[in-house]
């Protein structure tokens, strides 16, 4: 048992950089670029286009549930780095209230 609490505040960094590494990912410069590729990649094999067009509205579908996948995980960051720089705040003011006054 400890007699502090303990807040990973390295953890938080560590976790906060990985979402922003995921959000980049997310990104229209990342996965977004890269949608077209399937369609394109699949063409019409045999003469039909049923699996093109299969893929192309899944790609779609993706490209909206990418964009709402984004803005909860760049929420969860905010919120991440937040909490991060207020318990890194309270430390130390905590610290600068045990200083001896002088």
């Amino acid at each position: 048992m400890t007699d502090g609490v303990d807040i990973p505040l390295q953890s938080m960094s560590e976790l906060s950089e990985s979402l922003r590494v995921i959000i980049a990912e997310f990104d229209e410069a990342g996965a977004g670029s890269r949608t077209g590729g399937l369609v394109d990649a699949i063409d019409r094999p045999m003469g039909d286009s049923r699996l093109s067009r299969a893929a192309d509205e899944f790609e779609s579908a993706w490209d909206d549930k990418r964009e709402t996948l984004r803005q909860d995980l760049e929420e969860m960051k905010k919120r991440i780095d937040d909490a991060r720089e207020g318990w890194q705040e309270a430390d130390l003011e905590l610290a600068r209230s045990l200083e001896p006054k002088q």
